[in-house]
């Protein structure tokens, strides 16, 4: 009986070390999908690397941690700025400087009344943002609009003084 129980939880212990180093694995794969930065990809690595060790050796714990961090680190050594310098390359061709500072000076036009009583939209670079004006009167529609701030998804505009040629 006692031989029994020993077997069933070496067993179980064989099988619950891999599983954790995977579900670590996933986690840190999903980490990396929502961030981009090259680096728990690594980790993802390190913790796959890990789980296949302790398939073999599953009492060897502190040989998988080792092995974790060594794919790890021996990723983002050698592994992560090649990958940067591979996604960079590839990136998109027209770069704005984000939605915070990228879009101030940005050209546009008005689609509908902005300055009234409630916000009104602009068109700029292809995409409809919410406006409003800083003083003075309501621009109207089709107005040529320069953006002078930017507060979270709203823009503040100021009609542009001089006409260009809308594409």
């Amino acid at each position: 009986m006692r031989n029994s129980l020993q077997r069933r939880s070496v067993t179980s212990e064989v099988l619950i070390v891999p599983i954790v180093w995977i579900v670590i694995a996933v986690v840190l794969v999903a980490v990396e999908l929502h961030h981009l930065a090259f680096f728990a990809i690594f980790g993802a690595a390190g913790a796959a690397a890990a789980a296949v060790v302790a398939v073999v050796a599953p009492s060897l714990i502190p040989l998988q941690i080792a092995v974790a961090v060594a794919v790890a680190g021996i990723g983002v050594v050698a592994g992560r700025p090649y990958m940067s310098r591979a996604f960079a390359r590839r990136g998109p061709g027209v770069r704005i400087g984000g939605v915070h500072g990228g879009l101030i000076a940005a050209r546009g036009v008005t689609l509908d009344e902005v300055g009234g009583r409630d916000p009104g939209h602009v068109r700029i670079l292809g995409e409809s943002w919410l406006a409003v004006i800083g003083y003075g009167d309501p621009i109207p529609p089709h107005t040529p609009v320069v953006v002078t701030d930017v507060t979270g998804t709203t823009l503040t505009v100021r009609a542009a003084e001089e006409q260009w040629e809308l594409s």
